[in-house]
């Protein structure tokens, strides 16, 4: 039996599938909510854009509050009247796209050079 995507999600099950599945999210309210550190005001831009065309193909409408080093995104079904799978799995693809890092490959995806003056995002430590 197929799970019915439009489904609210009850909060107990919306903290248990964060803690296990997004543990950058939390729940907030009838929403799941995640604060993204950028490495600046361009890199807030760069992470804006990219959610953006994610939630068009998507044809979701997350909230966004931009600033200067950091993208905070809010996400629930309005037309459901809360969190559906349909958020979590946007919530899933922004971290996949947004959180990508180059590898040690060679080629065109090798990375910005290792200067802070070209840094995108922050060092997943800090």
């Amino acid at each position: 039996m197929a799970t019915d995507p439009k489904r609210v999600l009850d909060a107990g099950e919306v903290r248990e599938r964060l803690a296990r599945e997004l543990p950058g999210w939390s729940l907030a309210g009838d929403a799941i909510q995640r604060t993204i550190r950028t490495a600046g005001w361009k890199a807030s831009l760069m992470v804006t854009a990219t959610i953006g065309h994610l939630a068009e193909v998507a044809w979701h409408h997350p909230d966004l509050r931009v600033s200067w080093g950091e993208v905070e995104v809010t996400l629930t079904s309005h037309d459901a009247g809360g969190v559906t799978e349909r958020d979590l799995a946007m919530a899933r693809r922004i971290d996949e796209v947004v959180g990508w890092r180059p590898g040690d490959e060679d080629g065109p995806f090798s990375g910005t050079p290792d200067d802070p003056r070209f840094a995108y995002l922050p060092p997943p430590d800090d």
